[in-house]
């Protein structure tokens, strides 16, 4: 798959995972449904953190969207699926989904910005991360 290609992968990825976050997750937590008091009474969170919460995804969500931002809001994504995968696990609740989201940003973030990938597979290069020596320092 041609380099263009896959960062349009990554961008319709980018898109759904956003849009997951915020009407899928984030809008939940502004508006008003039958059980809402007690999903959030027994995921231990009383409901006016809800609102802050609700906040922060879509802070996030829109950080993810812009390029200069993105790897930014992937590491927060990642402290905040953290914090959602932990909250599930207390309560012996199914834990999976943060991770899979946190997966799939990561995916989307590496295939519009293939940089990610290089770095997190192949590490830094030799050249880019080490001070110059005497030795080599030719300025």
């Amino acid at each position: 798959m041609s380099s263009k290609n896959l960062r349009i992968v990554g961008w319709v990825l980018s898109i759904l995972l956003v849009a997951f976050l915020v009407f899928g997750s984030a809008m939940g937590k502004f508006t008003e449904w039958e059980g809402k008091a007690e999903m959030f009474d027994k995921l231990g969170w009383e409901q006016d953190v809800m609102h802050t919460i609700g906040i922060v995804e879509v802070v996030i969500a829109i950080l993810f969207l812009i390029p200069h931002t993105a790897f930014v809001a992937a590491i927060l994504l990642a402290g905040y699926l953290g914090g959602a995968t932990a909250t599930h696990v207390r309560i012996e609740d199914p834990f999976l989904v943060p991770i899979i989201i946190g997966v799939v940003a990561w995916i989307a973030l590496g295939l519009r910005q293939p940089d990610v990938f290089r770095l997190a597979f192949r590490g830094p290069s030799a050249s880019s991360d080490q001070a110059p020596t005497p030795e080599t320092d030719k300025s």
